[in-house]
């Protein structure tokens, strides 16, 4: 869906195609994402991971350097150094807003790099769910 949302934004001349509720249901799981995330980078945990080559998939890694791929918390670390949760929030909202409609001028330039920081902030999520899953068994 974020993934969408960006595509939709930069495009000049079309709307988004999904139910407005369900974006708004996504819009707000984003945010909620963003304050979790906020919340670990507060705590000095480290999940480190075996670095066996055999567990060791580039399809795992996604989007994540090696060094987050063995620190998923350094993700965290690195997103909010350079936005606040406000600027996320302002991101969501901006990318969202231009999603849904169609504007003579462009999205606003400067969503680009908090996309990246979301996208990566899903991959630290979704592994560090993997290993507490994984933990826990």
């Amino acid at each position: 869906m974020l993934n969408k949302i960006m595509i939709y934004a930069g495009k000049k001349k079309a709307a988004i195609n999904e139910d407005s509720s369900a974006i708004f249901h996504f819009h707000q799981a984003l945010r909620s994402l963003v304050r979790a995330c906020y919340a670990i980078r507060l705590k000095e945990w480290t999940w480190e991971m075996n670095s066996n080559p055999e567990s060791f998939s580039p399809l795992m890694q996604a989007s994540l350097s090696d060094e987050e791929y063995l620190n998923p918390t350094l993700v965290f670390k690195n997103a909010f150094a350079e936005y606040s949760i406000k600027d996320f929030d302002y991101y969501i909202a901006v990318a969202v807003y231009f999603s849904m409609g169609i504007y003579a001028h462009a999205a606003e330039s400067k969503i680009f790099a908090p996309y990246i920081h979301l996208i990566k902030m899903l991959d630290a999520a979704q592994l560090i769910l993997e290993r507490r899953i994984q933990k826990n068994q």
